[in-house]
């Protein structure tokens, strides 16, 4: 018999706020988190905002020498990893630590050290490079500080999939323990590219939206006027367990993991396939292995990255899955608020979802102000909206042509 899998904790650090409750009240409030950069000078850059975290403080989880030698993505994986583990009510030490592991995507890594380190090469010499370089910007330390905080020896991996990287280690983790080899993970993503070189490349893509004058308005999927995403960072930690492990301690079950579809475009390294046929794919793949129909799911919660060529391309994915029930499904976009958290979209949004099916709540898509005739299905525009969430989708697609699709339900008790 295949075991069932639920998530019992969840934590966030995000530029909208990183207290779970706070940030969920925000995000269906409509608010956004996006802003001008503070971080460094954008005087010569010709996009000015993001979704930055002001001012993260490690303190409460890493003293101060630790991290120093950590980047800020791992520090935010860390930070996440934490509040989701306390939210679960867990103690690793009554666990079998060979039962429990971790597997954090992301799609970038450690981007800051690789900007300094560079930088110190070419100014002091190859001799001044820090020893801490190569543990620092490797794409797999948020995984292996996670495992070495909480001491746990199970699988501990990480996943590179651009922005389906979170969705991904979710995916594979879930998989992890419906096949036995875990009994707990902590699964999801962390991202830290809001730095000149991240920045400066995805403006060299033409990628970013480029609102300056209303930096809260410019992220507006699926809206006729959408011009690109916005570039954000953070991360986000969701706590997998097998469900009668979770019974067994009484933990508090948001919801069960069910099903987790994936597929590749393999037509364009940053374009997706117009028609959208790898997302529905990996979206029919999603509901075979939960066993539910189209007619199942209320709410998708969208990639939505308010570029021109991704929304369509996804609505039309979800026309060709859903068929006549697509015009009857809530989409909404909560990267309108976030911007584009990268390798951690997924994990947040996953979360969010999960906060969906608790409350009944569907948080809207701000900023959709003019309807595109080719994206013509309801996106719960700009104001949140109370209904009966039993079965959720959640979609992500990244460069490369990664299509990733996971499906969650109202744990039913039994």
């Amino acid at each position: 018999m295949t075991r069932r899998v639920v998530i019992t904790g969840l934590g966030t650090v995000n530029s909208l706020s990183s207290d779970l409750e706070q940030f969920w009240n925000q995000l269906c409030e409509g608010r956004s988190g996006i802003s001008y950069i503070e971080r460094f000078d954008t005087t010569e850059y010709p996009v000015k905002f993001a979704g930055e975290i002001k001012r993260f403080d490690p303190s409460p989880w890493v003293d101060a020498r630790e991290a120093k030698r950590l980047d800020p993505f791992s520090l935010y994986a860390i930070a996440a990893a934490q509040m989701a583990v306390d939210d679960a009510g867990l103690s690793f030490d009554k666990e079998d630590p060979f039962a429990c592991g971790v597997l954090i995507g992301s799609g970038i890594g450690g981007l800051k050290e690789i900007e300094e380190q560079h930088t110190r090469l070419l100014e002091k010499g190859p001799n001044r490079i820090s020893p801490f370089m190569i543990p620092k910007l490797m794409v797999n330390a948020a995984a292996g500080q996670v495992s070495i905080r909480f001491g746990l020896r199970g699988p501990c991996s990480a996943v590179a999939t651009a922005c389906a990287s979170a969705s991904n280690a979710l995916g594979d983790a879930f998989k992890i323990i419906q096949r036995g080899d875990a009994d707990v993970m902590l699964a999801g993503g962390s991202e830290a590219a809001v730095l000149p070189m991240g920045l400066s490349g995805f403006i060299a893509l033409r990628a970013l939206s480029r609102r300056n004058d209303n930096p809260a308005a410019a992220s507006r999927p699926f809206d006729k006027d959408r011009d690109g995403f916005v570039l954000s960072e953070g991360a986000a930690v969701l706590v997998l367990e097998e469900l009668e492990h979770a019974r067994r301690r009484g933990a508090r079950i948001y919801a069960e993991f069910l099903g987790y579809g994936l597929s590749s475009d393999g037509c364009h390294i940053t374009a997706p396939d117009p028609c959208g046929k790898g997302a529905a794919k990996a979206m029919a793949a999603a509901l075979r292995d939960a066993r539910l129909d189209p007619s199942d799911i209320d709410y998708v919660n969208a990639h939505g990255t308010s570029t021109p060529l991704g929304d369509a391309a996804e609505t039309r994915a979800i026309k060709e899955v859903f068929g006549e029930h697509a015009k009857k499904l809530a989409v909404s976009s909560t990267k309108s608020q976030l911007g584009h958290l990268l390798g951690a979209s997924g994990a947040i949004e996953l979360l969010v979802c999960c906060l969906a099916i608790r409350d009944n709540l569907i948080p809207p898509t701000i900023n959709y102000e003019t309807p595109d005739p080719e994206c013509d299905l309801d996106y719960v525009p700009n104001v949140a909206r109370h209904a009966q969430l039993d079965y959720v989708m959640s979609n992500s697609f990244g460069f490369g042509g990664h299509n990733t699709c996971l499906v969650i339900g109202r744990y039913n008790g039994r």
